[in-house]
């Protein structure tokens, strides 16, 4: 019997375009080929949980000893981000999109946020990547104190400030102000991103860990609801905020990859019951974003080089599930998400080796998976592969 579900997702690791991708400008995105085909990526362990063996991988390197079950899901949400990208995970599909905003925020929006917030002034307004714009803007906004505030291929109001000129408190108040204006009907936005950054001119200006995420709250009954009601459910990173904190019995927030992979390491040593859910941003972070592909790899072989101390913390009643949200190929122009499939890599001493689940329509599969599993209340959402996975 199996008494805890250790899901891990990569950030943005996606393993392939998805069928709709042409509809978001992601033809040709392919996060881990991308990879694969300009450096030297090394990573075992994941090779032997199956990851180059997934269907339409489009990597050509054999693995004789699959120590794990592997398949990749399809998203069927509205979007591409990691908002709507756990939600699904977590069991909920979002059918009506947010709005995004491709020619930068209206006139009326920002002066009721002006109002709202008390703010003076804002600089920018733009889409953009948010280190490029630091750039451009920082400097001015140390000199005048207003935050700058821009938006992506994605429904993000996101506000950047320095830590010495608007401190990360207040900066979170502003968020929150900020998100009941984005959740009024007419604007409908989807994310509000706290950007504080540190540094004293362009050149060395650098976002800091403590980012944070407000998110709509539009999404409906998920696996955590569901499992918090009668086991742990502990989450490592920035998934807290993904779900507005609804659900989680314990959450931890972390600095970084290594720190996710440590937190996720130490919360495994401990006698619980329930979902471990763990998010290690960096790679779509620092490196998706930034196109940064050698970093990519960097960081996906330091995870495949924890995996076996995963693994050996994990008990006989432990299962592991590595995953992502959304891709975010850095070996293409865009410095944007990718609407890719995402690797679904399983094990556990009772779970099948070699197996392939196949292409699964809907991200929610892993939450069906995982309230099946665990023998609990199953949701609307997902086609569950239990049978397909767990020994006899």
């Amino acid at each position: 019997m199996i008494k805890r579900v250790n899901i891990i997702v990569l950030d943005g690791f996606g393993v392939g375009e998805t069928p709709d991708a042409k509809e978001y400008g992601d033809e040709g995105s392919n996060t881990l080929k991308g990879i694969y085909t300009n450096t030297k990526l090394n990573v075992p362990n994941l090779k032997k949980l199956g990851l180059y063996q997934i269907d339409g991988i489009g990597i050509q390197e054999e693995e004789t000893n699959i120590i794990g079950a592997y398949g990749k899901a399809k998203e069927q949400s509205v979007g591409k981000n990691s908002p709507v990208g756990h939600w699904e995970i977590a069991g909920h599909i979002t059918k009506a999109g947010f709005k995004t905003y491709p020619e930068a925020f209206p006139t009326e929006l920002l002066e009721e946020w002006k109002q709202a917030t008390g703010m003076q002034g804002f600089l920018c307004n733009k889409v953009g990547s948010g280190t490029e714009l630091l750039k451009q803007y920082g400097e001015e906004h140390i000199k005048t104190g207003y935050p700058i505030v821009y938006t992506s291929a994605d429904s993000v109001f996101q506000i950047a400030a320095h830590e010495e000129v608007i401190p990360v408190s207040k900066l979170y108040e502003i968020c929150k102000i900020t998100r009941k204006i984005c959740d009024k009907k007419e604007y409908n936005i989807g994310t509000v991103i706290a950007r504080p950054f540190v540094g004293d001119k362009a050149d060395n200006f650098v976002r800091t860990y403590h980012r944070k995420d407000f998110e709509s709250q539009k999404f409906g009954e998920n696996m955590l609801d569901i499992i918090s009601k009668e086991k742990q459910v502990i989450t490592i990173g920035k998934i807290e905020d993904l779900f507005s904190g609804r659900g989680i019995t314990k959450a931890i927030h972390t600095e970084g990859n290594a720190d996710g992979i440590k937190r996720n390491i130490e919360e495994l040593k401990k006698d619980t019951e329930g979902l471990i859910f763990t998010n290690l941003v960096d790679f779509d972070m620092l490196y998706g974003h930034r196109n940064n592909i050698q970093g990519y790899a960097e960081a996906l072989e330091y995870f495949d080089s924890k995996l076996p101390i995963i693994m050996q913390n994990m008990r006989d009643t432990d299962i592991l599930i590595v995953t992502a949200d959304h891709g975010n190929d850095p070996s293409t122009p865009s410095t944007d998400h990718s609407r890719e499939y995402t690797p679904i890599l399983i094990y556990g001493k009772q779970i099948k080796e070699g197996v392939n689940i196949g292409t699964r329509e809907s991200y929610a599969d892993i939450a069906a998976s995982v309230l099946d599993i665990l023998g609990m209340q199953m949701l609307a959402t997902g086609t569950s592969f239990k049978k397909e996975i767990i020994k006899e």
